[in-house]
């Protein structure tokens, strides 16, 4: 496929706009001898002559003319396209579409959303709840937030929070009529509500912390669910024990819906990471978006540190 000279194009589409040589040179900020340079250099490329130059004023031959009225048109075009992609690189005002699982949401993108909506009423957040992994390059995503531990390495990566901690929590119901485990092995004789991984459709392990050792433990469930939310709703009902995040149940502890079990035993998980391909870095709506994110978390830890330094 033969690739057109499209620096020379320009050069010469500058010439017969500005009328000189030395115009246009100053036009497109260079010396005058580089402008004669690349015209002539397009028309050895061509293999025809493009202009009559003169002491005073230069004509277009016939071949010149069928080049300026068939590119100018195009070129035109070419820099409205480039205007406009610009444009949508640094509006402040569209759609943003982020995937992110539920705890993501409740821990990173929640405590910031009225302030970030507030400041930005122009940008619309398009948010997808999902537990499994996503190709957020295939999907259409601008960006997406997961684990540490489980973002593709060729991704540009932001750290949202601290080590996440979880907990075991069932509803008081079930703890009266069940009793209340007090170590990990006592798991083994409860009914445990267990969360399938969308993505690898398996059971996810449960992680505990036990004699300073991390351990995985794989107890007995005679529910399943393919969302934390599941779990979590069937825990309520008083259908067993289940393993979450401490943030996504919040709100069932705040009611005693809820009550955490085997604290002592939790193993804490890697941060949540805002992750987004290399190409979108320059994405507006997201840069506004990374900033608030950055502002909240900064705020938490200088939050953290003045309350260490209180009880020292």
């Amino acid at each position: 496929m033969e690739r057109a000279p499209v620096h020379g194009i320009e050069v010469f589409l500058t010439i017969v706009r500005e009328g000189s040589l030395r115009a246009a040179a100053k036009a497109l900020g260079v010396g005058a001898p580089a402008v004669s340079l690349q015209l002539k250099a397009l028309e050895e490329k061509m293999g025809v002559g493009l202009v009559h130059r003169t002491t005073r004023s230069i004509t277009l031959t016939d071949a010149g003319r069928v080049l300026f009225e068939a590119a100018a048109p195009a070129y035109r075009d070419m820099i409205y396209a480039v205007k406009k992609t610009r444009e949508v690189g640094r509006a402040t005002q569209g759609t943003l579409r982020l995937t992110l699982s539920r705890g993501a949401y409740v821990t990173a993108i929640a405590p910031v959303l009225e302030k970030f909506q507030a400041d930005n009423p122009g940008i619309t957040l398009d948010i997808s709840l999902n537990e499994g992994l996503v190709d957020i390059i295939r999907d259409g995503f601008h960006a997406g937030i997961r684990l540490g531990d489980i973002i593709a390495p060729d991704m540009v990566a932001l750290r949202l929070t601290p080590p996440l901690t979880p907990a075991f929590s069932a509803a008081p119901t079930y703890l009266a009529r069940q009793g209340r485990p007090q170590t990990p092995r006592d798991l083994l004789e409860h009914q445990c509500i267990r969360y399938k991984l969308q993505t690898a459709k398996t059971v996810a392990p449960w992680q505990v912390t036990e004699e300073g050792q991390d351990k995985t433990i794989d107890p007995p469930g005679r529910l399943i669910f393919d969302t934390i939310q599941g779990t979590i709703e069937a825990a309520c009902s008083g259908h067993g024990i289940t393993w979450s995040l401490r943030a996504t149940i919040a709100d069932e502890l705040r009611t005693g819906a809820l009550e955490t079990i085997l604290d002592p035993y939790v193993r804490q998980l890697p941060p949540f990471y805002l992750y987004y391909p290399e190409q979108n870095r320059r994405v507006e709506c997201l840069r506004l978006l990374i900033d608030c994110l950055v502002a909240e978390r900064d705020g938490k830890a200088n939050q953290l540190a003045d309350r260490i330094d209180g009880c020292s």
